[in-house]
């Protein structure tokens, strides 16, 4: 047994109590009455971070909520890594759905409880942890690392791609671990090889300068939300595919390797449709449930609203109507694009009587997906073989990240993403939880990454 994991072991009872004082602190960066907690977590990390033996810590202004940086790069010849995390938490609506108080965490059965627990603050620290075997044990790490933890991924990282920009030099390296990240299965490693992108607008529609009666006006004035629905319903044809012009234009289509690749995953689709409580799946014809998850692109209705909302009738043609759309977009589609796209298309299908604008939400991110042969990954793959014991699948994710386009685009490098949060954990929703076998077990698959990469 190496003397990191002999240390990680000896030292198990006060990493976990670290873990548990991280996720008292309520750093909801989304809600403007948590900044000053943000900046709370922002200077606990840059403390743990100085514990574990990481130099040149700062915590850096964005315009926003800050960045925390650290380095230890005394391994001439030797790779830079970059490793990325972030410390902001979603907001904890509905609090009476929490079996216990979101920021007091509790363990219960194995597994701590707290928001934030799994995204992203236990995979986040157990990096810290990892970092601190190997430095006192070792005396040194096997290769150069950087650290880079951020404070608004979970508002969608707005100053992100211009702090990355500003401080190319700074976060220079050959490749990036990303720890915002997850494993298929409590014992299936996954190896996270793709993300979708995505855009959102917002459409409104109004009529008439005024509400209106419906038995003085009916009949004669356009209604707002029947040209919201009609615009709505021109969006898809019945069999779920995206009826805009132009849409699918640059999407790349899965290849031959590629459905090979995700049918390798196991999917069980009736047990899918039995804890979603639906009788039937739905989407674009031609493709799996997981190839529509993963690799083909989306647009769906998030949100509308318009008209009288109470008990019983209130007799009116609403002057407006509103409703919000996201997209999930894949390799080689344009957020901004998109968004042309969608306006283009929107004001072709209005109808008369009614004016429409479509204006750009803030959600905007571009697809990634890592090459199959990257170095990195081959790492990675190695490292959870040995510690799950058997191959990893090959995932992708619906969902985006985009953190990782921002480093390729900017630094020029790829995400590995390597994380131990698993799809039942909660995050984002009442009581999450991050399993304590996931904690333990990721500071050691972390030693052993950096061991497998410093041998590059």
């Amino acid at each position: 047994m190496p003397e990191w994991e002999s240390y990680l072991q000896a030292n198990h009872a006060r990493f976990q109590a670290e873990l548990l004082d991280f996720l008292r602190i309520p750093s909801i960066s989304a809600l403007p009455d948590h900044a000053g907690d943000v900046q709370t977590a922002a200077e606990w990390v840059a403390r743990r971070m100085k514990a574990s033996g990481i130099e040149n810590v700062q915590v850096l202004p964005t315009g926003g909520h800050p960045v925390v940086y650290g380095d230890w790069l005394h391994a001439p010849g030797k790779p830079t890594i970059l490793v990325y995390g972030h410390f902001d938490v979603q907001p904890v609506d509905p609090v009476n759905l929490w079996t216990t108080p979101p920021f007091e965490p509790t363990i219960r059965k194995g597994r701590v409880y707290a928001r934030g627990a799994s995204d992203n603050k236990g995979n986040m620290l157990l990096t810290l942890v990892a970092v601190e075997a190997m430095m006192k044990t070792e005396g040194k790490l096997p290769l150069n690392v950087k650290f880079m933890f951020e404070g608004q991924e979970e508002i969608g990282s707005p100053q992100l791609p211009d702090f990355v920009g500003a401080h190319k030099d700074l976060l220079a390296c050959d490749l990036v671990i990303n720890s915002d990240s997850g494993q298929w299965g409590e014992n299936e490693p996954g190896l996270l090889v793709g993300l979708r992108g995505g855009c959102g607008v917002q459409i409104d529609v109004t009529g008439a300068t005024t509400d209106l009666h419906s038995g003085l006006y009916g009949g004669a004035v356009a209604n707002p939300l029947h040209a919201l629905a009609e615009v709505l319903a021109s969006l898809h044809t019945p069999n779920g595919r995206i009826a805009i012009e132009g849409f699918y234009d640059a999407v790349v289509t899965p290849s031959a390797e590629d459905r090979a690749q995700i049918a390798e995953v196991p999917f069980d689709e009736a047990a899918y449709k039995a804890e979603l409580g639906i009788d039937e799946l739905f989407g674009e014809e031609g493709f799996t449930p997981l190839e529509r998850l993963w690799a083909r692109p989306t647009l769906e209705i998030v949100g509308m609203w318009g008209g009288f909302q109470g008990e019983g009738v209130k007799t009116v043609l609403p002057r407006e109507a509103h409703a919000k759309i996201t997209c999930r977009l894949v390799p080689n589609q344009d957020p901004s694009r998109i968004v042309s796209l969608i306006e283009r298309h929107v004001a072709a299908h209005t109808p008369p009587g009614v004016k429409v604008e479509v204006r750009p939400l803030a959600f905007r991110a571009y697809p990634y997906l890592m090459p199959a042969d990257f170095p990195g990954n081959e790492a990675a793959r190695d490292v959870l073989r040995e510690v799950y014991g058997r191959e990893p699948y090959a995932i992708r994710m619906g969902g985006s990240v985009p953190v990782t386009e921002i480093f390729l685009r900017h630094l020029k490098a790829y995400s590995v993403s390597f994380g131990f949060g698993l799809n039942d954990e909660g995050f984002h929703a009442p009581d999450e939880f991050f399993r304590l076998v996931s904690f333990e077990r990721g500071q050691v698959a972390y030693c052993k990454l950096l061991e497998r990469l410093g041998r590059k």
